[in-house]
């Protein structure tokens, strides 16, 4: 009886740097999560529903919670809802605890950030509503913002995801060569969980010698009694019904090929 050979993958070596590892990665967001609100007053309260909903204050827990999940510390936080809607809140954060002395001359290599912004609006021709969130996932040193990835995806309502990763400018190992990028990747699907990827028609398009990656994800099931923002399904009638998957599945394609395909 022979033995099985098991084969090791070898993981590849680390590189030993001259100093700080300057790399910069940003992970940039825009979600979307679309409705139907057939009457003037349901899409009044489906925004006034989004807009609390999704308020400076849950926008500041999601990012604190981001912090957590990539290991970097929180320095500063500064967060604003807007009259008549939406919010913003911006999160400075360290891969390291920054001791407050002034002679800590070599802090502010080490500061990233996380920022987050919301956009509801209505159309009062077709009764469709569209919330959009963007956000932004910047880091310096070996934290990586593409861990945040999944948690992202599922603090809200994603119809919707269009995602860019980029990293940017170099960091030198004790060699004097330079490095453009410290980290296998060869799409950015390959860091969100594969339950969630089956939920998703998803299109990349990347960028590889400017270590830059794209990738889009469009909901493949609209089941319609989720889509819809103060009515109930038996009020409508099956041609209203077919009527308004169609206005909700074009919506969505538009977004997601970021142009008017239907007139």
């Amino acid at each position: 009886m022979c033995a099985k050979k098991v084969t090791r993958t070898k993981r590849p070596k680390k590189i030993k740097l001259r100093g700080f590892n300057n790399l910069t990665k940003t992970l940039s967001f825009n979600i979307y999560d679309i409705c139907y609100a057939k009457a003037p007053q349901s899409r009044k309260e489906y925004l006034e529903y989004i807009d609390e909903e999704y308020n400076a204050e849950r926008l500041e827990k999601i990012l604190c919670e981001v912090s957590d999940i990539i290991g970097a510390n929180v320095l500063n936080i500064s967060s604003q809802d807007y009259d008549p809607m939406g919010a913003s809140v911006t999160v400075l954060i360290a891969e390291e605890p920054v001791d407050p002395k002034p002679d800590q001359v070599l802090a502010h290599l080490d500061k990233s950030h996380l920022c987050i912004h919301t956009y509801p609006e209505t159309d009062s021709k077709l009764g469709i509503s569209t919330f959009r969130v963007d956000v932004d996932v910047s880091t310096c040193g070996k934290i990586s913002p593409l861990k945040a990835l999944n948690h992202l995806i599922e603090s809200f309502e994603s119809d919707i995801v269009l995602m860019d990763y980029k990293v940017r400018g170099f960091t030198r190992d004790v060699h004097g060569k330079k490095h453009y990028i410290d980290h296998s990747i060869h799409s950015i699907q390959q860091y969100i969980k594969r339950s969630t990827l089956a939920l998703y028609d998803c299109v990349d398009i990347n960028i590889y010698q400017e270590n830059l990656f794209h990738t889009k994800m469009l909901l493949k099931d609209v089941e319609l009694e989720k889509y819809l923002f103060g009515t109930a399904m038996q009020d409508f009638s099956d041609a209203e019904k077919t009527r308004v998957r169609e206005l909700l599945r074009r919506e969505m394609t538009e977004i997601f090929y970021s142009k008017n395909i239907f007139k």
